[in-house]
């Protein structure tokens, strides 16, 4: 098969724990100074062998997928990854600069595997890849198969692991991008966002012009703003303050009906309500769950409790933060017989793993982050029961959430302190929280979420895609909420030096 001498073999377990490229959510990330062409070449083969290796390779279709977003780091990485794939004596379809749950979608349509090279929302300097397999994307169980491959890498990279000479991408197919644009179109009335006035906040977002293209084509008026050709790591978890202006002003000078934007591969939403507010995630996809009629709805514990407090739904489902868990739990409650199962993250990400019945169509499963459905369920829901945005939030359980982070905090630095914490117990927390009064209870599903007396909730995590400390807090208040996110990262950033 290799039509190269081999250079040498290179286990994954090794390349993982002594690169500064990791494992992640569905993938991995890293530095984009680690994400060397080889580095990059290894892992594609390794998800390939183990697909091979668990006979979950389609069996007649020797295509895969693979996508990007706009980093200026992509195309090169997209290039080690179409080579990989090459070697390996598949057909590398190169499905261009598309939204992540695009890739994911064609590759189920078309039964094939799925490889986007994207970091999501985290900054420039770093990079990432992730891995869906032919009926979605990859599990845990997944990831330590893939870990468990040795690949052999061709003598083609030079000292720093680059290739010698440039590798092509090869032409781009259209299919992936148009399979999403009539997913929607499909579905949704040519008429239904008739007389909505949209601003799309485009910055550096992959599905920018995707989902103008979509909300043109429901019958929105669009405005465009904000588009940028230098790379803006939005995080909608923690919004930044100059979007926080950007919004409220945009608003203000076009009087619209919502602003909608995506993260940077476009699979985690952002929509602000008629006055610029952005409306959290864990409490948009509220709305959306009560769109589609879901009856079993799955997040992590990190979530609002407005969710459960509501009653829209018969059963709520928790878990670990990640999509793979979410989608795990998900897959457990369609085997249990749930029949409208959706699950969401606090970044608003939107997953479906049962048919969602609209308009007397079916809008197929997608296990995978989606913002389309939210911004589409919420402007929906509010024309349908003549509202605005925000008086649909009103009409929800005042539960606040809030969320920050600190940056450049190594994982190890985290875990220790918050092990720490937890080892110490009720004392330990009100000694470093005394003004919280007294604890009512902690949940060590995912990091150290802690609950007081007055139901107010702190939850620190280590985030598991980059070196950040990350913070959520519920109160009954959003200034409240935020108090408490500011309050205890000023806390907890003497970590640093201890």
């Amino acid at each position: 098969m290799w039509k190269y001498k081999i250079m040498k073999e290179i286990a994954i377990a090794d390349l993982t724990a002594n690169s500064g490229v990791k494992f992640s959510t569905s993938g991995v990330r890293g530095l984009v100074k680690d994400m060397t062409d080889a580095v990059c070449y290894a892992y594609a083969v390794a998800f390939i062998q183990y697909l091979e290796g668990a006979e979950i390779f389609p069996t007649n279709d020797l295509r895969i997928a693979f996508a990007g977003d706009l980093r200026n780091s992509t195309s090169r990485i997209m290039a080690a990854v179409a080579t990989a794939i090459t070697d390996r004596g598949y057909q590398p379809v190169n499905c261009g600069r598309i939204p992540s749950p695009a890739a994911m979608l064609y590759g189920m349509q078309q039964g094939i595997p799925a490889i986007m090279v994207t970091g999501s929302h985290i900054p420039d300097d770093r990079n990432g890849m992730k891995f869906n397999t032919a009926v979605g994307e990859v599990l845990k169980t997944d990831e330590a198969g893939i870990k468990a491959q040795v690949v052999a890498l061709p003598d083609e990279f030079d000292a720093g692991g680059f290739f010698r000479t440039p590798r092509s991408l090869g032409q781009e197919d259209p299919g992936a991008r148009s399979a999403y644009l009539q997913r929607w179109l499909d579905v949704f009335p040519a008429d239904f966002l008739r007389g909505k006035r949209l601003g799309l906040y485009q910055h550096s977002a992959v599905g920018r012009d995707l989902l103008r293209e979509i909300y043109t084509a429901l019958g929105a008026e669009v405005i465009v703003l904000g588009r940028s050709e230098i790379f803006i790591p939005v995080d909608t978890e923690a919004i930044r303050d100059e979007d926080v202006r950007l919004a409220a002003g945009w608003a203000r000078e076009y009087s619209f009906d919502a602003i909608v934007s995506t993260d940077g591969d476009s699979d985690r939403p952002l929509l602000a309500d008629e006055h610029g507010k952005w409306l959290r995630g864990d409490v948009a996809d509220i709305l959306c769950a009560r769109f589609c009629g879901a009856d079993v709805v799955v997040t992590p514990v990190s979530c609002n409790t407005a969710v459960e407090k509501c009653g829209y739904f018969s059963e709520v489902r928790r878990t670990r933060i990640g999509s793979p868990m979410v989608v795990e739990e998900m897959q457990r409650a369609v085997a249990e017989g749930g029949r409208c199962v959706v699950g969401y993250e606090a970044n608003g990400g939107f997953l479906t793993s049962t048919p969602v019945y609209l308009f007397g169509k079916t809008l197929p499963p997608l296990p995978t982050r989606d913002p389309v459905i939210l911004h589409l369920a919420i402007l929906g829901l509010a024309a349908r029961e003549n509202k605005t945005i925000s008086q649909l939030l009103t009409e929800l359980p005042q539960r606040f959430t809030a969320s920050n982070l600190l940056r450049e905090f190594p994982p190890e630095l985290s875990l220790r302190h918050i092990n720490a914490l937890r080892d110490g117990g009720a004392t330990a927390i009100q000694l470093l929280f005394p003004e919280m009064g007294v604890l009512a209870g902690v949940d060590n599903t995912d990091g150290l979420r802690m609950t007081f007396h007055n139901a107010e909730i702190i939850h620190l995590r280590p985030s598991g895609t980059a070196p950040e400390l990350r913070c959520y807090a519920e109160a009954d208040s959003e200034v409240r909420a935020i108090d408490l996110v500011r309050r205890t990262l000023q806390t907890v950033q003497v970590w640093r030096t201890e």
